[in-house]
């Protein structure tokens, strides 16, 4: 057994996976955040990738559950022992606990603030400090923000899109929405039950929405066969379905998280968005990688779009990055809402 003495983690709390990154080895852990739970005893039985398996296929007295929602800590108590069993998967005894730095969205309360700190104290932190994930997503996306050139970062997560305009190592301008990879999920399955009376679970929702979803034409149209339960009769039900029909069913939240970056844009500085409108808009984290996102966003804004390298990697880089900083970073809550009420 490997004994050292202090460690730094960087972590990633998304709402559909968690990254651990950890100082000089890079990301050492990536896991779906699902907690299988035994109702009756209370114990944890499985995390990560052994429990999302189990989503929607469990006995009566077993439940799998993802304890972030939007976001931001729903059961806290899942919460500190999925952290607690991750934490002690990457690695050897530690004599000194970890300092841990963990990403945030930029619309959390300070509530929610503090329940991430004391979730994350719980699992076997000895200090923690938070990020805001706009801010890390254009760390680990490799933007240079230490000058005064604006950039804007769209990090699309699984239950928030985050929306920023930095420049001077800070955030300038922000916006967070509750729209983001798992809205795509349940317009899936809303759509599957409307139009052909086909039940499906969230996994295989994921599945449709990754391998033929899009939100912007498709050069050729494709198609899946998806299975499912009837609606009506109970038994087993295939339906095909093509990308076309996909595209209409994600129109709208599409077009919120399209709108939300035209709001932000209207709201910053001119200087800034003359930036913007030369550097381009940057887009990361695994909703960003829906079929022609970054050509949806362009065309409504005019202004050029990528999607950045290992894009649903770019959070956990960036916590990754700043732990370079830990020694001079502000511990506890950083209460974002606050300040901004402070700045208007």
């Amino acid at each position: 057994m490997k004994i050292k003495l202090s460690r730094d983690i960087g972590i990633d709390l998304g709402t559909a996976n968690i990254l651990l990154y950890e100082q000089g080895k890079g990301i050492v852990l990536r896991e779906p955040s699902v907690v299988a739970v035994d109702k009756n005893t209370g114990k944890v039985l499985q995390v990560g990738a052994a429990a999302r398996n189990m989503l929607g296929r469990t006995p009566g007295n077993i439940v799998a559950v993802r304890p972030l929602r939007d976001g931001v800590i729903s059961d806290y108590e899942m919460t500190e022992k999925m952290l607690e069993q991750f934490l002690k998967k990457i690695g050897g005894f530690s004599l000194v606990k970890p300092r841990v730095i963990v990403s945030v969205p930029s619309g959390v309360t300070e509530v929610e603030e503090r329940a991430v700190i004391q979730a994350t104290m719980e699992a076997g932190a000895r200090r923690v400090y938070l990020i805001e994930e706009p801010f890390a997503a254009a760390l680990g996306a490799k933007l240079s923000i230490s000058g005064p050139d604006g950039h804007m970062v769209v990090d699309i997560g699984g239950g928030t899109t985050d929306i920023a305009v930095l420049s001077l190592n800070g955030i300038s301008n922000s916006s967070s929405i509750k729209i983001a990879g798992d809205t795509f999920d349940e317009a899936t399955i809303a759509f599957l039950r409307k139009r052909y009376g086909l039940l499906v679970g969230q996994n295989t929702a994921e599945t449709v929405k990754m391998t033929i979803g899009c939100v912007s034409e498709r050069p050729e149209e494709t198609s899946m066969l998806v299975k499912g339960r009837d609606l009506k009769t109970g038994l087993p039900k295939e339906q095909m379905i093509s990308s076309s029909e996909l595209m209409e069913a994600y129109k709208r939240p599409a077009r919120q998280i399209v709108d939300e970056v035209l709001a932000v844009l209207e709201s910053s500085a001119p200087e800034l968005v003359a930036d913007i409108a030369q550097n381009g808009i940057v887009m990361t984290g695994g909703g960003s990688l829906l079929y022609g996102f970054d050509r949806l966003i362009e065309e409504r804004t005019d202004i050029a779009c990528s999607i950045a390298d290992d894009a649903d990697s770019c959070v956990a880089y960036g916590c990754g990055k700043s732990l370079q900083w830990i020694n001079s970073m502000q511990e506890g809550t950083i209460n974002i809402a606050r300040r901004k009420l402070m700045k208007e």
